[in-house]
């Protein structure tokens, strides 16, 4: 697999205490982690991919924390490829409220999915998950997010691995009711500097852009 651009779009919604709600315009990469892309130089501040924005060890590869996270687990991929979706890292920074990875056995079936969350303090948690064919998995909440949700409840998500587009979603369940909607839905490219450079120039900071749904 080449690596891929989604333009793509984000929305959340939080229904509690009050409601409020933001979508904006954004892009992710989905690159395969023993072949990450090969960006020019003159690219590469819009461009980079590091491990210490990904779990683990800051001084691996992001594959090899990978491989260590899923062994314990109990997992081996003998070799079975990787594919991330997240945010680059842009002019120094980034933020990826959610990094998804698809993790194939060598035989190129699905081992498992691993939900990587993001909090604004600068901490992350992994959410192991075993999606049924739809990419539907649930997992209970244990990880501090937000001040305005408890660190309780039932997380429902829909993650199926992209193809042409890109339809993911999150949704919390506390005490049985959803408080919290999260969407991201896209359109593939295959990556070239010009498109990359392209959407560096329209989108460089994938700021959101407040609003009401």
């Amino acid at each position: 697999m080449s690596a891929a651009l989604y333009t793509c779009r984000i929305s959340h919604v939080r229904a509690r205490p009050t409601r409020r709600a933001f979508r904006y315009p954004s892009y992710l990469w989905l690159v395969d982690l023993d072949n990450l892309p090969r960006v020019p130089v003159a690219l590469r501040p819009v461009a980079g991919f590091r491990a210490r924005d990904h779990l683990g060890d800051p001084g691996a590869p992001i594959r090899v924390n990978v491989d260590r996270y899923l062994a314990r687990h109990g997992i081996d991929l003998t070799g079975g490829r990787v594919l991330m979706l997240a945010h680059a890292r842009v002019l120094g920074h980034v933020f990826n409220p959610l990094t998804v990875f698809w993790c194939h056995a060598a035989d190129g079936t699905l081992a498992a999915v691993m939900a990587e969350v993001h909090n604004t303090f600068g901490e992350r948690h992994v959410y192991l998950l075993r999606p049924d064919p739809q990419g539907r998995a649930t997992a209970a909440k244990d990880f501090y997010v937000s001040p305005f949700l408890p660190v309780t409840g039932q997380y429902r998500m829909r993650l199926p691995e992209p193809a042409d587009s890109l339809r993911l979603a999150v949704t919390l369940d506390v005490a049985g009711r959803p408080v919290l909607a999260a969407t991201v839905t896209g359109r593939r490219h295959a990556y070239t500097p010009g498109r990359l450079l392209g959407l560096a120039l329209r989108r460089p900071l994938h700021h959101p852009q407040e609003g009401v749904q």
